[in-house]
């Protein structure tokens, strides 16, 4: 039976110490609307590494893996899946821009629970973007390997209904202001994973559906930090409250309070992460330009050394870096090579 019903969270209530969590979260999403009209250069160069560490990391979950060398490539597109393991990976990142390219909110329905699993999948299935027609067992991933039955999900027959349901009571409670939107999508996502409505692939589509509910909420975190990989790194603890939570939940006697505290937990350290990311991505920026000034103001012919000697707080590294970009992009050009090489700035006619 549905946790995402009206009398089943009026009779659970909020603890005090989820409402701590719960507001935290809230306070995160308002600095985050401040760096996004602020920051929006730091935040673009966070974006591509959060969309390579979450394909990466949801597919890892479900004990999908590919080469290293190979990950960078085919999340970017730049390269084109070999085996199944990397459909699966381009087709959740494909899925992943489905739903970070949403001009609208879009109403969370069968048919796109359906979509994202048929994109998620990469056609690496032949039954990518259909129910289950058996029923199946949610198994649990021990960490010596082991492999144990966690949970009996809805029935096959049953489950076009149960999911048509739950989205019904998603979207008559996100009317109603005594109950946290947060909670809300939480309960959402929880449900999702007991109902297990496909036969592979269900962890990947309940973290994009997580990602798009989210959205929808104005919690725009997952853009710049993988939550995918948060729930990587805290794995064992996914499971146990899972596993806890799940009792019961075929008849409605289940605990969500503990799923609810692990949700907001995880999303209260993204934000923490994003802001520590913004601070230090933002400090990189600044030096950044400030070799670019120095940089720009050089006359003559001048070395490397002779440029980080004005600038003693920015890394060797860095400057190199940027050095790099401006002769990438013709702004200075290299003469000679090594000890007596030298760079230039490139005069524009």
């Amino acid at each position: 039976m549905l946790s995402l019903r009206r009398e089943k969270l009026a009779e659970t209530g909020v603890p005090l110490g989820t409402s701590w969590l719960l507001g935290e979260c809230m306070e995160a999403r308002g600095r985050q609307n401040l760096w996004l009209r602020r920051k929006p250069e730091v935040l673009e160069v966070l974006r591509e590494q959060a969309v390579i560490q979450s394909a990466e990391s949801s597919n890892r979950i479900e004990g999908v893996t590919v080469a290293p060398d190979r990950l960078r490539p085919i999340v970017l597109g730049a390269a084109r899946p070999r085996d199944r393991s990397e459909e699966e990976l381009a087709g959740y990142r494909q899925a992943l821009r489905w739903v970070f390219s949403r001009k609208r909110p879009v109403t969370v329905a069968p048919q796109v629970v359906l979509h994202l699993h048929a994109t998620a999948q990469g056609g690496a299935s032949g039954d990518a973007g259909s129910w289950k027609s058996r029923d199946n067992e949610i198994i649990e991933l021990l960490p010596n390997g082991e492999r144990r039955i966690r949970f009996q999900a809805t029935p096959a027959k049953e489950t076009p209904k149960a999911v048509q349901l739950l989205c019904d009571n998603y979207h008559e409670l996100c009317g109603e202001e005594s109950i946290p939107p947060l909670l809300l999508v939480a309960t959402f996502v929880f449900d999702f994973l007991c109902i297990h409505p496909f036969r592979d692939g269900n962890g990947r589509v309940s973290r994009l559906l997580t990602t798009l509910l989210l959205e929808q909420q104005g919690f725009a975190v997952s853009r710049y930090v993988s939550l995918e990989r948060l729930v990587e790194e805290s794995r064992e603890d996914y499971y146990a409250v899972l596993h806890r939570c799940s009792k019961g939940w075929h008849e409605g006697a289940n605990e969500t309070v503990p799923w609810w505290n692990y949700f907001l937990t995880v999303l209260k350290r993204a934000y923490r992460e994003l802001e520590t990311n913004v601070e230090a991505v933002s400090a990189r920026v600044a030096k950044g330009d400030l070799v670019r000034q120095a940089v720009a103001g050089r006359v003559g012919p001048f070395s490397l050394s002779e440029l980080r000697a004005t600038l003693p707080a920015v890394s060797v590294q860095l400057v190199k870096r940027v050095l790099g970009e401006m002769k990438k992009a013709g702004a200075v050009r290299l003469v000679g090579r090594g000890r007596g090489a030298h760079w230039e700035v490139v005069k524009k006619p």
